[in-house]
């Protein structure tokens, strides 16, 4: 006698009773591009739905996520000046800074992450401090753990480093340790791949490097067993929670993370994978919605407990109506 596993796939109520991974609108964090100047929103073209917003406009989108149920966001800042050092990272008048405190004023209980990186802010677009045409790893720290104490400063709930140098985590838990911001948390880039994912968002920051490419410190798209030493290690220097960067092509490292460690694992659906939805979409050659949910639904299955998409607002309104 065979077994007859249809029978819990009869109808919607025994199959999402028996559904074994769910997404909830808790699950989300939704980045935002936040620019200098005033009554701004522009949308990305690259990420369609998207904006680069200002600062005085960010009531209006506070208010959407909110609304949404969305309880994260993740900022990334794009300045006006830009310099060897990435100085606008760190100004306590910069543009991340500025955006924290806004929307920490009109939403207190949202969840706000900083990306903690130099690429937006230099003049050569790299992710550190550039001496004879290499990222000197041991320089950029210094400047890395004085972007994070100043988002910290500005009332950041979390801090995101993505620079991928060696040694990060301990230098931020540190600095942020030493100035009473113990309760500030890190969410570290842990495994971000040198991907070709990331184009749209390249162009959503005006980040593209002027010379070379990232492939020295962002990790190899061919290794997995690199990433779990890399997770290990911003474990041990005192990282809350790891990320996997893109998500969707890195579905095993994510379950080779959630089955080596017990820390609660993010994963950034990327905008290139944004982008290549959206492109079908508008062909009409799938259905966005439920290809949107399908590959979301993939990557909690994996094993991610926070998902980072810029498909967070629409996903969280569509779980909510269903």
């Amino acid at each position: 006698m065979f077994k007859r596993y249809r029978r819990l796939r009869k109808n919607y109520a025994i199959r999402s009773m028996v559904r074994e991974t769910v997404l909830n609108e808790e699950d989300f964090v939704y980045p935002l591009f936040i620019v200098e100047g005033n009554n701004i929103k522009k949308e990305i073209k690259s990420l369609p739905g998207n904006f680069h917003w200002s600062v005085d406009r960010l009531d209006e989108l506070v208010e959407d996520i909110v609304r949404a149920g969305v309880k994260g966001v993740i900022i990334f800042g794009i300045p006006n000046y830009k310099d060897d050092v990435g100085s606008g990272a760190y100004d306590d008048e910069g543009i991340v800074q500025k955006a924290v405190r806004e929307i920490k004023r009109i939403a207190p209980d949202i969840w706000v992450i900083t990306d903690v990186c130099m690429c937006e802010y230099t003049s050569h677009g790299h992710c550190g401090i550039v001496i004879d045409n290499s990222v000197d790893n041991d320089e950029t720290l210094k400047y890395i753990a004085k972007i994070a104490l100043s988002h910290a400063q500005s009332g950041a709930d979390m801090v995101a480093p993505s620079d991928m140098m060696d040694g990060r985590v301990g230098a931020i838990r540190s600095i942020l340790d030493e100035n009473g911001y113990k309760d500030v948390s890190i969410m570290a880039y842990s495994a971000k791949y040198a991907s070709a994912f990331y184009g749209p968002f390249r162009e959503a920051a005006d980040c593209c490097p002027e010379f070379g490419d990232r492939k020295s410190y962002q990790m190899d798209p061919a290794n997995s067993r690199e990433a779990m030493l890399e997770i290990q290690e911003d474990i041990d220097e005192g990282a809350d929670i790891v990320m996997i960067k893109p998500a969707l092509p890195y579905l095993d490292i994510i379950k080779m993370t959630r089955d080596k460690f017990d820390n609660p694992i993010a994963a950034y659906s990327v905008s290139g994978e944004f982008a290549m939805i959206k492109a079908a979409a508008a062909l009409g050659v799938i259905d966005e919605k439920a290809i949107v949910l399908e590959s979301l639904t993939s990557i909690k299955r994996a094993g991610a407990d926070i998902i980072i998409t810029y498909h967070a607002i629409d996903v969280a309104r569509w779980i909510r109506r269903d």
